[in-house]
C-alpha cells in the first residue's frame, strides 16, 4: 500500500469529450486541472495543450464550429444544472454568454453544416417543458428565434446535410422515446412523426444519413430486448420498418457516429461493461450496407464521445479503465492506428498501482445472475479485508469498469470495492431493466443482500465490516438496504439519495417529474406504495452509522432529502453526520469540495468501520 492522501488521488486528472477544429489541426477537450472541467486546445499529439476557460464552475461541453476557429460550450452555476451558452473566438479569447437567461436550461442541439447557425432546446417559456429554438452564430439572448414549442423533454439530435432540417427526440421515459423531422424552411414548422409505435420503444443515437433521405439510429422495435442499429428511410412515404444494420448479438448497440458527408461511422457495442468498436463507411448505394476498418487497440476497455475530423481521415475519442485515467486518442480510420494525444497526469501516483477489476455474477434470491465488479486490493489479509458495495445511480445505469479516483483511493486504504449491475440497471436488455419497475422496486434491494451474503463468503472479505455507498438512485438504494436489511452492514454513506419517493417527486424539478414517475411510479396512482417503501417511514430499522451528503443546489434529488433523513436517523439514536455543500448541485463538481467531502468519508470509515 502507498498511503497517499484523498487530495493525491483526486488531483489524477482526465481529459474527454473531444472536438475536431475546422481545420483537423487542433482538438479540444475538457480537463480538469483547475479542480472542474475546462476548456483546452492541443495541436499535436502529445504537445503541450492550452487552457482556453478559466471558471470556477465547470464546463459541460465544447463543439468547434465547422467553419471558423470559435467554438460553443456550455456552463451552468453552483451545479443548478440551468446551463448556459457561450461562445469562445479561439483566435483571441474572447468568451461571450449567446443565451444569457439564468433561470432556463438550453440543451445543445449542434451547429448547422454552413456554421452560421446553432440550435438548441430550452425551457424559457415554461420550466416543464422544451422548445426548439435557432440562433444565428453573432446573435445574443432574446435574438434565439423560437422555431417550434414543445409538450414534453425535447432534444435535438442534429442538422440535415442541407441544414433544412432538425431531428428531434422526445423521451416518455428512459426506455420509450420518439423521433421527428422538423422542417426549418415550412412557413409554420412543425414536427413531422417518424416513429410511430406502441408500447415502450427505445430510439437512440440517432443521425442522418449522408444523403439526407433517412437516418441512423439505435434501437430495440420489434422484439428485441437489445439495442441494435438500424436504418429508417424517410423517403418512402408510408412509413417503413427499421432496417437492422449491426445486430447486438444479445449485449446493446451503445451509440453510433457518423460524419454525414463521407458515411464513415464508429458503432459501439456494450458486452457487458466493455466497450467493442466497428469502425466502418457506409454504402453510399445502399444505406444498410458496409465495409469495415480495423478497430484500434485502444487501453482500458471502456471507449466513447467520438468526433471526426473534417475529412473523416481520423477520429477522437477518450478511453478509460480500471488502472486507465481518461484520454484522448486519435485513430486513423483505415489503419486502426491509434495514438494517445493528451498526457492527462496521475498526479505522481505509479499507474502500475491502479487495481483492475474481476467481473463477477452472483445468484440473486429467485435465481437471477447480477453482474458485478469486484476489486480486492494487493497484499490484503484472508477474511480481513473490509469491502465498500458502491451502488450506482439511476437507476437505468450501469457500473462499468472505468477508472475512479475515489476507488483506488480507498483500495489503496485496504478496502476492497464492490460495484453491482442490480435488476434494473441498463445494459443487460429492456427485460432486465424493467424487472424493478415500481412495485418490484424492492426486488432491486434484495439483489444487494443477495451480493453481501456472497461477499460474506469470500476468502479475504471481513463479513463484519461491510459498508454500503451509493449517489442518487443509489443513495436511496443505501438507506432501503439499511432499512430491510440492517444487520448487514458496518455503515452507510447516502450522496444526493432519494429519502422520500412522495417528497422527492413533489419537489424535483419540473421538466423532470414525468420522466421520474415513468420509472418509479405516479403521485396520482402510486402514492401509497411510494411512502411504504421510502426510507424515512421505516427508519426506526437503520442500525449502522449514516453519513449523509448532499449538494444545496440539487435540481434533482433536493437537499431536503437530506435534511430529512439525517434527522429522523439521529433521533433514533443513529449516529448520524450531514456534509451540505452550499455551492454545488447533484454531486460535487469542484475539487476542494470533493477532498472535503471525500476526506470526510474516510474518517467517518476509520471510526465506524
Amino acid at each position: 500500500m502507498n498511503n497517499y492522501d484523498i487530495e493525491r488521488y483526486l488531483n489524477v486528472r482526465s481529459a474527454y469529450g473531444a472536438s475536431f477544429g475546422p481545420s483537423g489541426e487542433r482538438l479540444s477537450f475538457l480537463m480538469d486541472t483547475t479542480g472542474t472541467s475546462q476548456v483546452w486546445t492541443i495541436d499535436s499529439a502529445r504537445a503541450w495543450p492550452e487552457q482556453r476557460t478559466f471558471f470556477e464552475e465547470r464546463v459541460t461541453f465544447a463543439s468547434w464550429s465547422p467553419e471558423r476557429t470559435e467554438l460553443i460550450f456550455g456552463m451552468d452555476e453552483g451545479g443548478n444544472e440551468r446551463a448556459q451558452l457561450f461562445r469562445l473566438d479561439a483566435a483571441t479569447g474572447k468568451i461571450e454568454n449567446l443565451t444569457a437567461m439564468p433561470e432556463a436550461k438550453h440543451r445543445w442541439g449542434g451547429w448547422s453544416d454552413d456554421g452560421e447557425r446553432f440550435a438548441f432546446t430550452s425551457n424559457r417559456r415554461d420550466e416543464s417543458v422544451f422548445d426548439v429554438y435557432v440562433q444565428g452564430r453573432d446573435e445574443t439572448g432574446d435574438d434565439a428565434r423560437l422555431v417550434y414549442e414543445g409538450d414534453g423533454w425535447l432534444s435535438l439530435a442534429g442538422w440535415s446535410p442541407d441544414d433544412s432540417r432538425l431531428l428531434v427526440s422526445q423521451a416518455y421515459s428512459n426506455f420509450d422515446q420518439d423521433l421527428y423531422v422538423l422542417d426549418l424552411e415550412a412557413e409554420k414548422p412543425d414536427l413531422e412523426h417518424v416513429t410511430p409505435h406502441e408500447g415502450d420503444v427505445r430510439y437512440q443515437s440517432a443521425s442522418w444519413a449522408p444523403d439526407g433521405d433517412g437516418i441512423y439510429l439505435v434501437t430495440d422495435e420489434g422484439e428485441a430486448d437489445t439495442l441494435y442499429l438500424a436504418y429508417l428511410d424517410l423517403d418512402g412515404g408510408a412509413r417503413s420498418a427499421p432496417e437492422t444494420v449491426i445486430d447486438g448479438n444479445g449485449w446493446n448497440v451503445d451509440g453510433v457516429a457518423l460524419d454525414d458527408e463521407t458515411g464513415r461511422f464508429v458503432c459501439s457495442r456494450n458486452v457487458d461493461g466493455y466497450t467493442e468498436l466497428t469502425v466502418g463507411e457506409f454504402d453510399a448505394a445502399d444505406p444498410t450496407e458496409y465495409e469495415t476498418f480495423p478497430e484500434p487497440d485502444l487501453p482500458g476497455g471502456i471507449s466513447g464521445g467520438v468526433s471526426f475530423d473534417p475529412d473523416a481521415e481520423r477520429f477522437a475519442l477518450s478511453t478509460t479503465g480500471d488502472t486507465v485515467n481518461t484520454n484522448v486518442f486519435v485513430i486513423d480510420v483505415e489503419s486502426g492506428e491509434a495514438e494517445r494525444w493528451t498526457s492527462a497526469p496521475t498526479a505522481g501516483i505509479p499507474r502500475e498501482t491502479f487495481d483492475g477489476s474481476d467481473l463477477v455474477h452472483v445468484e440473486s434470491f429467485d435465481g437471477l445472475e447480477v453482474p458485478g465488479f469486484l476489486t480486492v486490493p494487493d497484499n490484503c489479509e484472508n477474511g480481513n479485508t473490509p469491502v465498500i458495495v458502491d451502488i450506482h445511480g439511476g437507476p437505468e445505469s450501469q457500473r462499468r469498469p472505468s477508472f475512479s479516483s475515489v476507488k483506488q483511493y480507498f483500495l489503496d486504504r485496504g478496502y476492497a470495492y464492490f460495484e453491482p449491475n442490480v435488476r434494473g440497471s441498463a445494459g443487460y436488455g429492456a427485460e432486465y431493466a424493467a424487472l424493478d419497475d415500481v412495485e418490484k422496486r424492492m426486488d432491486s434491494v434484495a439483489d444487494i443482500e443477495a451480493c453481501v451474503e456472497w461477499l460474506a463468503d469470500h476468502p479475504a472479505i471481513d463479513p463484519d465490516r461491510i459498508v454500503a455507498k451509493g449517489g442518487s438512485y443509489g443513495g436511496f438504494m443505501v438507506l432501503a438496504a439499511m432499512t430491510e436489511y440492517p444487520d448487514l452492514w458496518a455503515a452507510g454513506i447516502d450522496v444526493v439519495g432519494i429519502a422520500n419517493f412522495v417528497t422527492f417527486l413533489e419537489n424535483t424539478g419540473d421538466w423532470r417529474r414525468e420522466l421520474r414517475e415513468a420509472e418509479y411510479g405516479s403521485l396520482a396512482e402510486d402514492r401509497e406504495f411510494l411512502e411504504e417503501i421510502s426510507p424515512t417511514n421505516n427508519v426506526e430499522r437503520i442500525e449502522a452509522p449514516l453519513f449523509v451528503l448532499h449538494g444545496e443546489n440539487d435540481p434533482r434529488v433536493p437537499v431536503d432529502e437530506a435534511e430529512q433523513i439525517a434527522e429522523q436517523a439521529a433521533e433514533q439514536g443513529v449516529p448520524v453526520r450531514k456534509l451540505i455543500f452550499e455551492d454545488e448541485g447533484h454531486g460535487f463538481s469542484k475539487l476542494e469540495n470533493r477532498i472535503e467531502a471525500y476526506s470526510a468519508i474516510a474518517d467517518f470509515l476509520d471510526e465506524h468501520v
